[in-house]
């Protein structure tokens, strides 16, 4: 039998992209759809028939029966929030419990996990990194430190063990002088969550996966957030707590790197970040605000403004690099309608300093740029490359030549029907 392939789909900036999207577009081609990292802190927006539905950790191949969704062990689960998620699927009439496994090795993200992120982020006063709040940082840090809880702890004397997690937290919380909480009707709702989850299959998916590969079935590594959020690669302290790069498919699932196939890597054909930290091409102008309104540059999860700004190919051939990413597929094209000259930064410049890589430390630099002109038509409408005017055909042939990969994919809008697959 011939061994089947993990592919892997990453956002390669900040995230944001439209993930969800494109896993949906995708998975016909898959037999498994597995999240290897994150947890609600990724909001992943999927439209179509005219519904919107907004993933924060279940995969977002759960709309195609017949096909397996795994949680991996990467990621950190919050039963109360993972019991809301999956009860409105479940309400519009899809079947989860057939298809949704989840790794006994995930980590759970407790009540006050949630508290113990606020209580830090209080701490760091103006240098707060800009969480969302969910739980994640403190949830990994314990995952670090070996004292957190996981799915499987769900099996065994699980009252026990959570009671006792609690305690140290709260005595954290004593030390930090944060007192002024009440996680009473959160917790209630939590040990609902846990209930819940007990009625999904809770397996080493790391097992189940390489089962399914030794019997030639394909996998799709859906990632979260982006890689310049990845703890050691991004644009730390402002990141993610998990390894959101190719690297995290490996320790996130439980394969070799051998099993990797194709690398796909989603980005905009411009620049969104949220929360805070450097980002050299940031625009404070009404093409900023413009760039906000057209493209809904708010946060599917905490509903934040998105900062915005012009594409950067800087962090594009670093991420590529990191990855090692064998397609590009850039969404929301349809943004830049009507944009006169259309901007891509080339070099970062500081204290009369230009480089074309990655810097250790990125605040503080400039963006130096490379105007391009734009096209005024609609791409909306468009359903195929040959409609495309030809000042956007120029556009994709100078990122390509630029970063040095094809880019396959094109997104003309929201709709999963607006999605263009480009002639190889």
């Amino acid at each position: 039998m011939t061994q089947g392939k993990v592919d892997a789909l990453l956002g390669i900036v900040f995230g944001d992209e439209g993930k969800g999207k494109v896993v949906d577009v995708f998975t016909p081609r898959y037999d498994v759809v597995a999240r290897f990292a994150g947890g609600p802190n990724a909001g992943h927006t999927i439209i179509f028939n005219g519904k919107k539905f907004v993933l924060r950790s279940i995969p977002s191949g759960i709309f195609d029966e017949g096909k397996i969704n795994i949680i991996g062990n990467g990621c950190v689960i919050a039963p109360d929030l993972f019991m809301q998620e999956a009860q409105e699927l479940e309400a519009a009439g899809y079947d989860l419990r057939s298809r949704l496994h989840i790794s006994t090795r995930a980590h759970l993200i407790l009540p006050t996990h949630r508290v113990l992120d606020r209580a830090y982020e209080a701490a760091k006063g103006k240098n707060a990194v800009g969480t969302t709040g969910k739980g994640i940082g403190p949830t990994y840090s314990e995952k670090a430190s070996r004292t957190g809880l996981r799915v499987g702890d769900i099996i065994h004397d699980f009252p026990a063990k959570y009671e006792a997690l609690k305690a140290r937290h709260e005595q954290i919380l004593r030390d930090l002088h944060y007192t002024d909480y009440d996680i009473q009707d959160e917790e209630k709702r939590w040990l609902e969550g846990i209930e819940y989850m007990r009625l999904f299959p809770l397996t080493d998916t790391g097992i189940e996966i390489n089962r399914l590969l030794a019997e030639g079935k394909n996998i799709l590594a859906e990632g979260a957030q982006g890689t310049m959020l990845d703890i050691d690669h991004g644009t730390y302290p402002f990141v993610s707590s998990s390894n959101t790069t190719t690297g995290g498919v490996c320790t996130g699932l439980g394969i070799g790197p051998n099993k990797i196939g194709e690398v796909y890597g989603i980005f905009k054909a411009y620049s969104t970040r949220v929360g805070a930290g450097p980002f050299p091409v940031e625009l404070f102008d009404e093409t900023g605000d413009r760039l906000r309104e057209i493209g809904h540059e708010y946060g599917a999860v905490t509903g934040r403004n998105r900062r915005c700004g012009w594409i950067d190919l800087v962090a594009l051939r670093y991420a590529i690099m990191i990855n090692g990413v064998t397609q590009l597929i850039m969404m929301k094209s349809d943004v830049l309608d009507g944009f006169p000259v259309i901007r891509a930064c080339v070099a970062y410049e500081r204290d009369g300093i230009r480089t074309t890589d990655m810097p250790f430390d990125t605040e503080g630099w400039n963006a130096v740029y490379r105007d391009l002109p734009g096209w005024n038509e609609d791409l909306t409408t468009m359903t195929s490359e040959d409609q495309f005017p030809k000042t956007f055909r120029d556009y994709i042939h100078y990122l390509e030549t630029e970063l040095q990969t094809p880019i396959t994919i094109i997104s003309v809008g929201p709709d999963r029907a607006q999605t263009i697959v480009r002639a190889s």
